[in-house]
């Protein structure tokens, strides 16, 4: 069965999803952290985290998001969470995770919705779900360090810089990577969906969610890294399989050159020969040995990954070019 949504003009879409991460935005006082996610008309899996108490501010950049990440989590905490109408009760695990699936034998509608978690006796917690038309042409997973903002991972000095002494405000985004996402989106009659699949630690991600509305990216589920031994490598591939198993769609896989994008991205391809329809790679260092990006498009400036993305039809002729220019004006 296809499911359709209404056809909205794009100010009446950006008003609506405004209206969603305003009501969620109310809630940041909530010791509870909800993930947006992506899900299927028929599926939607949330997830989050419930820490001790609310993180607080801090008096500076460096001490709030030292205190994001050294917030103690709440194990065994009671969380109802609520989507379209539903309401699941779950219990936190050891390092405060919940996670519950909600199913819909008729289909929930399409697009952008609001979840909504609490734990009894606290503030509630919002995050969007994208509720993804089975028919779109392909998903869209995406690391972010380095790929849509600039982390640099390859410099101890610079990363440090980048995780804790900068935010959402003050960390420099890869000027074009907005545009080239948001590219991807046109020209369908169903939306593609967004998933960033990151190394970037939960704790952040309010963080990440921020620095992504603030740059105007699509709407993006985010699936971030919960830092431990057990995360020290391969933590990405567990996610990726996960979305590819929930999600019906090819995938386009997004990332960079500077660790392991296109090991992790080649071994995803090798497991799901018919899923994956491209994979660009960021050139962010670490690009010599030309073996790493066999069957992969190597791009330093977006342009250069707009153009083999356009001639695949992967977005509409001259969105980038068009789109971007209008953007510098």
């Amino acid at each position: 069965m296809r499911y359709k949504s209404e056809a909205m003009g794009a100010s009446k879409r950006f008003l609506m999803l405004m209206g969603v991460l305003f009501a969620g935005s109310a809630f940041a006082n909530s010791p509870v952290i909800l993930f947006p996610s992506v899900g299927t008309p028929h599926r939607v899996t949330v997830s989050g985290r419930v820490l001790k108490s609310a993180p607080t501010q801090g008096s500076s950049i460096f001490s709030k998001n030292l205190r994001r990440l050294l917030m103690p989590n709440w194990e065994g905490a009671s969380v109802e969470v609520r989507l379209l109408g539903q309401a699941l009760k779950t219990v936190s695990g050891a390092d405060g995770h919940f996670e519950v699936t909600f199913l819909s034998p008729e289909g929930f509608p399409l697009g952008v919705a609001r979840a909504e978690a609490k734990v009894a006796g606290r503030p509630a917690a919002g995050a969007t779900v994208n509720v993804t038309d089975p028919d779109a042409p392909f998903m869209v997973i995406s690391d972010f360090d380095d790929t849509l903002a600039h982390t640099h991972v390859t410099s101890k000095r610079a990363l440090f810089k980048a995780a804790l002494l900068q935010d959402e405000t003050s960390q420099e985004v890869i000027d074009g990577m907005s545009v080239f996402m948001n590219c991807l989106a046109e020209g369908k009659e169903a939306r593609p969906a967004f998933a960033l699949v990151s190394g970037s630690p939960v704790q952040y991600a309010p963080r990440v969610e921020a620095f992504l509305n603030r740059h105007r990216f699509p709407l993006f589920g985010l699936y971030l890294r919960d830092l431990g031994p057990s995360t020290l490598s391969d933590y990405k591939q567990p996610v990726i399989r996960a979305l590819l198993k929930a999600m019906p769609h090819p995938v386009v896989l997004v990332g960079d050159s500077g660790e392991h994008d296109p090991e992790v991205y080649a071994q995803i391809r090798s497991e799901f020969p018919d899923r994956v329809k491209a994979i660009f790679i960021r050139d962010a260092g670490h690009a010599d040995d030309l073996k790493r990006f066999e069957k992969m498009t190597l791009f330093k400036t977006p342009d250069q990954a707009a153009q083999v993305a356009e001639a695949a039809e992967l977005m509409p002729a001259g969105c980038y070019a068009k789109t971007h220019a209008d953007k510098k004006q």
